[in-house]
Protein backbone atom coordinates (compact mmCIF):
# COMPACT_ATOMS: atom_id res chain seq x y z
CA UNK A 1 0.00 0.00 0.00
CA UNK A 2 1.05 3.52 -0.43
CA UNK A 3 2.12 5.13 2.62
CA UNK A 4 3.27 8.52 3.56
CA UNK A 5 6.60 7.81 5.43
CA UNK A 6 8.03 10.11 7.69
CA UNK A 7 12.02 10.02 7.12
CA UNK A 8 13.87 12.83 9.27
CA UNK A 9 13.04 16.45 11.43
CA UNK A 10 12.67 19.61 9.26
CA UNK A 11 10.88 20.65 5.96
CA UNK A 12 8.22 19.39 4.05
CA UNK A 13 10.29 17.81 1.37
CA UNK A 14 11.29 15.00 4.41
CA UNK A 15 7.85 13.45 4.09
CA UNK A 16 8.17 10.66 0.80
CA UNK A 17 5.46 8.36 -0.86
CA UNK A 18 6.78 4.95 -0.18
CA UNK A 19 4.86 1.06 -0.93
CA UNK A 20 5.12 -0.55 2.55
CA UNK A 21 3.19 -3.65 3.73
CA UNK A 22 -0.17 -3.62 3.81
CA UNK A 23 -1.32 -4.34 7.70
CA UNK A 24 -3.25 -7.32 8.89
CA UNK A 25 -6.11 -7.18 11.84
CA UNK A 26 -5.53 -9.02 14.87
CA UNK A 27 -8.30 -10.60 16.30
CA UNK A 28 -9.92 -7.19 18.35
CA UNK A 29 -8.96 -4.92 15.04
CA UNK A 30 -10.32 -3.69 12.08
CA UNK A 31 -8.52 -2.92 8.49
CA UNK A 32 -9.85 0.23 6.88
CA UNK A 33 -9.51 1.19 3.82
CA UNK A 34 -8.78 4.99 4.27
CA UNK A 35 -10.48 7.14 1.51
CA UNK A 36 -9.67 10.66 3.26
CA UNK A 37 -7.29 11.86 6.25
CA UNK A 38 -6.23 15.20 7.13
CA UNK A 39 -3.28 17.28 7.46
CA UNK A 40 -3.18 19.24 11.24
CA UNK A 41 -0.91 21.82 12.63
CA UNK A 42 0.18 19.33 14.58
CA UNK A 43 1.51 17.21 12.25
CA UNK A 44 3.12 19.92 11.02
CA UNK A 45 5.14 20.80 14.15
CA UNK A 46 5.34 17.19 14.91
CA UNK A 47 7.14 16.83 11.28
CA UNK A 48 9.46 19.86 12.18
CA UNK A 49 9.97 19.14 15.94
CA UNK A 50 8.94 22.74 15.98
CA UNK A 51 8.35 22.74 19.97
CA UNK A 52 10.33 24.57 22.96
CA UNK A 53 13.48 23.05 23.50
CA UNK A 54 12.31 20.70 26.71
CA UNK A 55 9.16 19.71 24.76
CA UNK A 56 11.37 19.13 22.22
CA UNK A 57 13.50 16.78 23.94
CA UNK A 58 10.67 15.08 24.96
CA UNK A 59 9.34 14.26 21.22
CA UNK A 60 12.90 13.23 20.22
CA UNK A 61 13.43 10.65 23.50
CA UNK A 62 9.52 9.41 22.17
CA UNK A 63 9.60 9.15 18.34
CA UNK A 64 13.38 9.05 17.82
CA UNK A 65 16.09 11.51 18.92
CA UNK A 66 18.52 11.95 15.85
CA UNK A 67 15.56 10.85 13.44
CA UNK A 68 11.99 9.42 13.43
CA UNK A 69 11.30 5.60 14.37
CA UNK A 70 11.78 3.56 10.91
CA UNK A 71 8.78 3.55 8.94
CA UNK A 72 7.20 6.05 10.66
CA UNK A 73 3.41 7.19 9.22
CA UNK A 74 1.73 10.50 9.99
CA UNK A 75 -1.90 11.57 10.38
CA UNK A 76 -4.37 11.21 12.99
CA UNK A 77 -7.54 11.41 11.70
CA UNK A 78 -9.10 9.18 9.28
CA UNK A 79 -12.69 8.20 7.27
CA UNK A 80 -12.96 5.35 5.17
CA UNK A 81 -14.80 1.72 4.74
CA UNK A 82 -13.87 -1.42 6.73
CA UNK A 83 -12.56 -3.82 4.76
CA UNK A 84 -11.78 -7.18 7.28
CA UNK A 85 -12.33 -7.24 11.29
CA UNK A 86 -10.57 -9.94 13.20
CA UNK A 87 -12.35 -12.60 15.04
CA UNK A 88 -13.44 -10.84 18.40
CA UNK A 89 -14.85 -7.69 16.53
CA UNK A 90 -18.50 -7.10 17.43
CA UNK A 91 -19.44 -3.95 16.56
CA UNK A 92 -18.54 -3.21 13.09
CA UNK A 93 -18.64 -5.44 9.86
CA UNK A 94 -17.16 -5.70 6.59
CA UNK A 95 -18.54 -2.62 4.56
CA UNK A 96 -19.38 -0.47 7.70
CA UNK A 97 -18.66 3.82 6.61
CA UNK A 98 -16.43 5.11 9.25
CA UNK A 99 -14.53 8.03 10.97
CA UNK A 100 -12.27 8.15 13.35
CA UNK A 101 -8.70 9.16 14.52
CA UNK A 102 -5.49 6.80 15.10
CA UNK A 103 -4.66 8.91 18.43
CA UNK A 104 -0.56 8.89 18.92
CA UNK A 105 -0.03 5.46 17.02
CA UNK A 106 -0.53 8.07 14.37
CA UNK A 107 -0.88 6.17 10.90
CA UNK A 108 -3.31 7.56 9.17
CA UNK A 109 -2.04 9.37 5.83
CA UNK A 110 -2.10 5.98 3.85
CA UNK A 111 -4.05 3.35 2.26
CA UNK A 112 -4.99 1.43 5.07
CA UNK A 113 -4.73 1.17 8.68
CA UNK A 114 -5.67 -1.51 11.43
CA UNK A 115 -7.47 0.34 14.44
CA UNK A 116 -8.34 -1.68 17.62
CA UNK A 117 -12.52 -2.00 18.03
CA UNK A 118 -12.08 -1.08 21.73
CA UNK A 119 -8.97 1.56 22.23
CA UNK A 120 -7.04 2.67 24.94
CA UNK A 121 -6.04 6.40 26.07
CA UNK A 122 -4.13 6.96 22.71
CA UNK A 123 -5.62 4.88 20.25
CA UNK A 124 -7.82 6.89 19.08
CA UNK A 125 -10.85 4.77 17.46
CA UNK A 126 -13.75 4.74 15.30
CA UNK A 127 -17.29 4.90 14.98
CA UNK A 128 -19.49 4.79 12.27
CA UNK A 129 -19.34 8.03 9.79
CA UNK A 130 -22.48 10.90 10.00
CA UNK A 131 -24.88 9.35 6.95
CA UNK A 132 -25.13 13.06 5.81
CA UNK A 133 -21.01 13.96 5.28
CA UNK A 134 -19.12 12.82 2.79
CA UNK A 135 -15.52 10.89 4.07
CA UNK A 136 -13.92 14.29 2.96
CA UNK A 137 -15.99 16.30 5.42
CA UNK A 138 -16.48 13.32 7.78
CA UNK A 139 -12.42 12.70 8.10
CA UNK A 140 -11.91 16.18 9.44
CA UNK A 141 -14.07 15.73 12.75
CA UNK A 142 -11.98 13.45 15.09
CA UNK A 143 -9.50 15.72 15.93
CA UNK A 144 -10.87 19.21 16.33
CA UNK A 145 -14.19 18.12 16.83
CA UNK A 146 -13.66 15.94 20.01
CA UNK A 147 -10.79 18.73 21.22
CA UNK A 148 -13.27 21.27 21.36
CA UNK A 149 -15.83 19.33 23.27
CA UNK A 150 -13.64 18.35 25.70
CA UNK A 151 -12.62 21.64 26.67
CA UNK A 152 -15.92 23.23 26.13
CA UNK A 153 -17.53 20.82 28.64
CA UNK A 154 -14.88 21.78 31.03
CA UNK A 155 -15.54 25.22 30.78
CA UNK A 156 -19.87 24.07 31.57
CA UNK A 157 -20.82 26.87 29.12
CA UNK A 158 -24.21 27.88 30.54
CA UNK A 159 -27.40 29.36 28.11
CA UNK A 160 -26.43 33.24 27.94
CA UNK A 161 -22.59 32.67 29.18
CA UNK A 162 -20.23 34.78 26.74
CA UNK A 163 -17.38 32.99 25.27
CA UNK A 164 -14.52 34.48 23.21
CA UNK A 165 -12.54 31.39 21.45
CA UNK A 166 -9.09 32.86 19.68
CA UNK A 167 -7.84 31.29 16.79
CA UNK A 168 -11.00 30.46 16.34
CA UNK A 169 -10.59 29.92 12.57
CA UNK A 170 -8.44 26.37 12.34
CA UNK A 171 -9.19 23.37 12.82
CA UNK A 172 -10.53 23.11 16.20
CA UNK A 173 -11.78 26.20 16.72
CA UNK A 174 -14.23 25.92 14.04
CA UNK A 175 -15.92 22.81 15.85
CA UNK A 176 -15.58 25.53 18.85
CA UNK A 177 -17.75 28.27 17.42
CA UNK A 178 -20.29 25.66 16.60
CA UNK A 179 -20.04 23.16 19.67
CA UNK A 180 -20.11 26.65 21.88
CA UNK A 181 -23.36 28.13 19.82
CA UNK A 182 -24.75 24.24 20.67
CA UNK A 183 -24.63 25.03 24.06
CA UNK A 184 -26.00 28.20 24.00
CA UNK A 185 -23.46 30.60 25.01
CA UNK A 186 -22.72 33.82 22.95
CA UNK A 187 -19.62 33.22 21.12
CA UNK A 188 -16.80 35.55 19.95
CA UNK A 189 -14.59 34.73 17.69
CA UNK A 190 -10.88 35.95 17.30
CA UNK A 191 -8.89 35.49 13.90
CA UNK A 192 -7.45 37.33 11.29
CA UNK A 193 -9.54 39.73 8.15
CA UNK A 194 -9.96 36.82 5.79
CA UNK A 195 -11.48 34.29 8.10
CA UNK A 196 -14.16 36.43 9.89
CA UNK A 197 -16.78 35.81 7.16
CA UNK A 198 -16.99 32.07 7.50
CA UNK A 199 -16.55 32.25 11.51
CA UNK A 200 -20.05 34.36 10.68
CA UNK A 201 -21.15 31.71 8.39
CA UNK A 202 -21.20 29.00 11.45
CA UNK A 203 -22.56 31.16 13.92
CA UNK A 204 -20.46 33.99 15.46
CA UNK A 205 -22.08 36.48 17.23
CA UNK A 206 -19.01 39.13 17.45
CA UNK A 207 -15.94 38.70 15.18
CA UNK A 208 -12.81 40.10 16.07
CA UNK A 209 -9.68 40.79 13.73
CA UNK A 210 -6.07 40.59 15.68
CA UNK A 211 -4.55 42.69 13.17
CA UNK A 212 -6.67 45.58 13.95
CA UNK A 213 -8.23 45.18 17.39
CA UNK A 214 -7.11 43.83 20.57
CA UNK A 215 -9.98 42.34 22.13
CA UNK A 216 -8.04 42.68 26.07
CA UNK A 217 -9.03 46.52 25.28
CA UNK A 218 -12.84 46.35 24.50
CA UNK A 219 -14.12 46.48 27.79
CA UNK A 220 -16.11 43.33 27.22
CA UNK A 221 -16.46 40.48 30.10
CA UNK A 222 -16.22 37.29 29.30
CA UNK A 223 -16.92 34.43 31.09
CA UNK A 224 -14.90 32.09 29.32
CA UNK A 225 -11.85 32.28 26.64
CA UNK A 226 -10.67 29.55 24.62
CA UNK A 227 -7.06 29.64 23.45
CA UNK A 228 -6.80 27.18 20.92
CA UNK A 229 -3.25 28.79 19.59
CA UNK A 230 -1.84 29.76 22.62
CA UNK A 231 -1.02 33.06 22.12
CA UNK A 232 -3.02 35.01 24.71
CA UNK A 233 -1.09 37.22 26.93
CA UNK A 234 -2.83 36.33 30.89
CA UNK A 235 -1.79 39.58 31.86
CA UNK A 236 -3.73 41.98 29.10
CA UNK A 237 -6.33 38.80 29.10
CA UNK A 238 -6.99 39.22 32.86
CA UNK A 239 -9.03 42.59 32.92
CA UNK A 240 -11.89 41.07 30.21
CA UNK A 241 -12.24 37.34 32.25
CA UNK A 242 -15.17 37.21 34.94
CA UNK A 243 -13.26 36.92 38.29
CA UNK A 244 -14.90 33.07 38.63
CA UNK A 245 -14.36 32.36 34.63
CA UNK A 246 -12.35 29.65 33.13
CA UNK A 247 -9.07 29.92 30.40
CA UNK A 248 -9.08 26.93 28.24
CA UNK A 249 -5.48 26.39 26.84
CA UNK A 250 -5.61 23.57 24.36
CA UNK A 251 -1.75 24.73 23.22
CA UNK A 252 -0.02 25.87 26.26
CA UNK A 253 3.35 24.95 26.27
CA UNK A 254 4.27 28.74 26.01
CA UNK A 255 1.25 29.54 28.91
CA UNK A 256 2.12 27.27 31.92
CA UNK A 257 3.84 29.22 33.76
CA UNK A 258 1.95 32.06 33.71
CA UNK A 259 -1.53 30.08 33.65
CA UNK A 260 -0.04 28.08 37.02
CA UNK A 261 0.53 31.47 38.54
CA UNK A 262 -3.24 33.12 37.60
CA UNK A 263 -4.39 29.32 38.78
CA UNK A 264 -2.75 29.94 42.40
CA UNK A 265 -3.62 33.62 42.38
CA UNK A 266 -7.13 34.12 41.90
CA UNK A 267 -10.46 32.97 41.65
CA UNK A 268 -10.07 31.68 37.64
CA UNK A 269 -9.83 28.51 36.23
CA UNK A 270 -7.09 27.19 33.68
CA UNK A 271 -8.11 24.36 31.88
CA UNK A 272 -4.52 23.20 29.91
CA UNK A 273 -4.11 19.27 29.24
CA UNK A 274 -4.46 16.77 26.72
CA UNK A 275 -7.41 16.23 25.18
CA UNK A 276 -8.12 12.81 25.15
CA UNK A 277 -11.28 11.75 23.11
CA UNK A 278 -13.58 8.99 23.29
CA UNK A 279 -15.68 6.74 21.09
CA UNK A 280 -18.67 8.41 22.95
CA UNK A 281 -17.70 11.50 21.85
CA UNK A 282 -17.45 10.66 18.02
CA UNK A 283 -20.68 9.43 18.12
CA UNK A 284 -22.34 12.28 20.48
CA UNK A 285 -20.55 14.62 17.31
CA UNK A 286 -22.28 11.94 14.99
CA UNK A 287 -25.53 12.55 16.22
CA UNK A 288 -25.11 16.43 15.70
CA UNK A 289 -23.94 16.50 12.46
CA UNK A 290 -27.12 14.24 11.62
CA UNK A 291 -29.34 16.91 13.23
CA UNK A 292 -27.48 19.45 11.26
CA UNK A 293 -26.09 21.46 14.33
CA UNK A 294 -22.99 21.36 13.03
CA UNK A 295 -20.43 20.92 10.47
CA UNK A 296 -16.79 20.68 8.73
CA UNK A 297 -15.01 23.39 7.26
CA UNK A 298 -12.78 22.64 4.53
CA UNK A 299 -10.19 25.03 3.08
CA UNK A 300 -8.55 22.93 0.66
CA UNK A 301 -7.87 19.07 -0.26
CA UNK A 302 -4.81 17.25 -1.60
CA UNK A 303 -4.31 13.78 -3.29
CA UNK A 304 -2.12 11.97 -0.93
CA UNK A 305 0.93 12.82 -3.67
CA UNK A 306 1.08 16.06 -2.69
CA UNK A 307 1.03 15.51 0.87
CA UNK A 308 4.18 18.12 1.39
CA UNK A 309 2.38 21.05 -0.67
CA UNK A 310 -0.68 20.46 2.46
CA UNK A 311 1.80 20.97 4.75
CA UNK A 312 3.13 23.98 3.49
CA UNK A 313 -0.33 25.26 3.34
CA UNK A 314 -0.88 24.33 6.61
CA UNK A 315 2.54 26.09 8.24
CA UNK A 316 1.61 29.44 6.42
CA UNK A 317 -1.54 29.81 8.35
CA UNK A 318 -3.79 30.64 5.31
CA UNK A 319 -5.86 27.78 6.70
CA UNK A 320 -9.31 27.88 6.76
CA UNK A 321 -10.47 25.39 8.87
CA UNK A 322 -9.22 22.06 7.41
CA UNK A 323 -6.75 20.42 5.13
CA UNK A 324 -8.03 16.89 4.07
CA UNK A 325 -5.71 14.55 1.83
CA UNK A 326 -8.01 12.26 -0.58
CA UNK A 327 -6.67 8.83 -0.45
Amino acid sequence: MKAVIWTKYGSPEVLQIKEVEKPTPKDNEVLIRIAATTVTAGDCELRSLKFPLLLKLVMRLWRGFLKPKENTILGTELAGEIEAVGVNVKKFKVGDQVFGAAGMNFGANAEYICLLEEPGEIEGGVALKPANMTYEEAAAVPFGGRDALHFLRKANPQPGSKILINGAGGSIGTFAVQLAKYFGADVTAVDCTEKLAMLRSIGADEVIDYTKEDFTKSGEIYDVIFDVIGMISFSHSNRVLNQNGTYLLANPSSQMVPGFWTRMTSNKKVIMETANGTIEDLVFLRELIEAGKIITVIDRSYPLEQIAEAHRYVESGQKQGNVVIMV
